[in-house]
C-alpha cells in the first residue's frame, strides 16, 4: 500500500491535498485541509477536484483554509513596503536634517541636492 492517500474520485490518481465531509444536517459540505487519517465518511480529494467542487442545490460548500498554506500579501503589508522603500529613497540631507545635523551634515563638499544629482563646492573655496 503506497503511504501518499490518493483522490477519492474514480480514476484520479493524483495525491489527495483535502478533505470533504458531508454535514447532512445542516445541508453543508465542508471541504479543509487533509485529514491526519482516513475516515471511512470521509473523501480525500486532489488539488484540481478540490477547486472544481460543487453541492447539490440548496446546499452550502464551506472551503477551511490550510493554516500552513502561505497567505497573500495584505493591503497593510503591501502599503508597509512602499513606505519603507519611499524612507530609504528619501536623500541625505533630509534625513540629516530631521535627526538635527543641519543640510550638509552628510558631506561637507555638498551644497545642493535635487533627486540623484548633488552640487558640490569647489575644492579651492
Amino acid at each position: 500500500m503506497s503511504p501518499v492517500r490518493r483522490c477519492s474520485r474514480t480514476a484520479c490518481g493524483r495525491p489527495a491535498v483535502a478533505t470533504l465531509t458531508y454535514v447532512y444536517a445542516d445541508s453543508t459540505a465542508v471541504l479543509g485541509p487533509l485529514a491526519t487519517y482516513a475516515e471511512p465518511h470521509c473523501y480525500d480529494l486532489c488539488a484540481e477536484h478540490g477547486e472544481r467542487l460543487t453541492a447539490p442545490r440548496g446546499w452550502e460548500v464551506v472551503r477551511l483554509s490550510d493554516p500552513s498554506a502561505p497567505t497573500l500579501p495584505s493591503g497593510d503589508d503591501l502599503e508597509a513596503l512602499a513606505n519603507a522603500v519611499r524612507e530609504a529613497a528619501r536623500p541625505h540631507e533630509r534625513a540629516a536634517e530631521a535627526r538635527g545635523g543641519g543640510p550638509h551634515a552628510a558631506d561637507p563638499m555638498e551644497v545642493a541636492r535635487r533627486g540623484h544629482l548633488r552640487v558640490l563646492r569647489s575644492p579651492d573655496s
